[in-house]
């Protein structure tokens, strides 16, 4: 792919009270508009109730889709329309099942089957339990024949929850691959959550093609402590199925509409979130927020008239969660888009659901960074109290490798995000529209400063 040289930097006019005052007056028509008029958590509502799941070649991304592109085109944007992007189609299947045997006897244990996992029925086989993929290579004369529970829990200090997440997402992406290298025959997780209840969380897994690819599936909270306790102290087998495939590949859509800009037509801000879901449930914080709040920032500046200095493109990525593939089409097909030869220059994202915004975090370098810090006092009155180091998400992440594009996402409070992550609880009912609608402010005021006080 091309590498397009960007020379990217802010000129804030921090002297300039009349510019402050400007900024601070845009800013509080965006609050009243969108924290009165807003239409996300309506859109939120219909996205999960009426459509529901979306998984990547299901029904309902199909469904989701359409829905996307009308109520964009609604909200009155210079064009507005799909990119195809090849994708795998995986399916579930019949519903999982693992049955444990104990010194008490027979125990079902409630399991969802990891993203991308095949299918497969595991007999009788003892469980050994190890803490994380690191332990393997020090086990490995015991794990033939095994299915391996990995027990490595969220740590409770990690009061940035996404550190935790990152630090144990090891056990779910690459534990089944890494403990079919030493013959396990299947793989337990605990779900990757501090939640206090048994649903499991599902999430992708990674096969390697060179290796055996055996059954793997995630029990919930009071399931792993209970296999925690007594794995030490007795011998327990299990009975693993899972029943996941892959379809023929398909071809699903990326929905994006489209700010031409005054000044610079030809340089994207890109702001998206993900429009596929898992199938456990609705998706409604991950990432139904960041598809309604994507949404809703079109909306509000077409409802103040609002014209950018630079082509905005708001983006309902395809594929996010098990493949990629709609951030992958983006960022191939950007260069050439509406036939332009096109810069992108910043991308924002959405994709840790809609709580009440905190932050944002920006990857880019030291200097952009520092410009970006200079926006907080605008956005402290609307719950945005610093711009941090670090931040971006996996639909924007082929931007910056391919272009260098500076990436930023939205930090929302996260205390809660990973007690439904992934599960069958990411319900519309755990949405706050506040919460919501702060989000979609918050993005929309960052946008603007962005549009307005950038230079290349």
């Amino acid at each position: 792919m091309k590498y397009v040289a960007l020379v990217f930097s802010f000129f804030y006019i921090v002297s300039s009270t009349q510019a402050q005052n400007k900024d601070s007056i845009f800013i509080s028509n965006l609050a009243y508009n969108i924290m009165n008029k807003s239409e996300a958590y309506s859109n939120l509502a219909f996205l999960c109730k009426k459509i529901g799941h979306r998984l990547t070649g299901s029904a309902g991304m199909y469904k989701a889709e359409d829905w996307g592109l009308k109520t964009m085109q609604a909200y009155a944007p210079n064009l507005c329309l799909k990119q195809p992007c090849k994708i795998k189609c995986w399916k579930r299947g019949a519903k999982e099942n693992f049955e444990i045997t104990t010194t008490k006897g027979k125990q079902k244990i409630n399991i969802t089957a990891l993203g991308n996992s095949i299918g497969g029925v595991v007999k009788n086989a003892e469980i050994l339990m190890l803490n994380d993929v690191a332990d393997l290579p020090a086990n490995a004369k015991n794990i033939k024949g095994k299915i391996i529970f990995f027990n490595k829990a969220f740590k409770n200090e990690d009061i940035r929850t996404f550190i935790s997440y990152s630090k144990t997402g090891s056990i779910r992406r690459s534990g089944p691959t890494d403990a079919a290298r030493y013959g396990a025959v299947g793989v337990i997780t605990r779900s990757l959550t501090h939640s206090v209840d048994n649903n499991p969380h599902t999430g992708t897994t990674q096969y390697n093609d060179s290796l055996p690819k055996i059954p793997c599936a995630a029990i919930g909270y009071y399931d792993a402590n209970m296999l925690a306790q007594i794995l030490p102290t007795q011998t327990v087998k299990g009975n693993l199925t899972t029943s996941g495939y892959f379809h023929k590949d398909t071809v699903g859509n990326n929905i994006i509409a489209e700010l031409t800009g005054t000044d610079f037509p030809n340089k994207i801000i890109t702001i998206g979130g993900h429009l596929d879901s898992w199938d456990l449930a609705e998706g409604a914080h991950d990432d139904g927020a960041g598809i309604v709040q994507t949404m809703e920032i079109l909306r509000a500046f077409n409802a103040l008239g609002y014209k950018p200095k630079h082509t905005i493109h708001f983006v309902l990525f395809c594929n996010e969660e098990n493949g990629g593939a709609g951030g992958d089409a983006y960022a191939k097909n950007i260069l050439a888009f509406n036939n332009r030869k096109n810069i992108p220059v910043l991308a924002l994202e959405s994709d840790a659901g809609g709580f009440s915004p905190r932050s944002f975090g920006v990857t880019a370098n030291a200097t952009i960074l520092a410009n970006m810090q200079a926006f907080v006092p605008l956005l402290k009155p609307y719950g945005v109290y610093e711009i941090t180091a670090g931040g971006g998400g996996s639909d924007i992440a082929p931007l910056m490798a391919a272009y260098k594009t500076p990436q930023v996402g939205l930090l929302p409070d996260s205390q809660r995000y990973f007690d439904v992550h992934h599960a069958a609880s990411d319900v519309l009912e755990n949405v706050n529209k506040r919460e919501l609608e702060l989000g979609a402010l918050n993005m929309a005021a960052f946008i603007y400063l962005v549009d307005t006080y950038s230079t290349y």
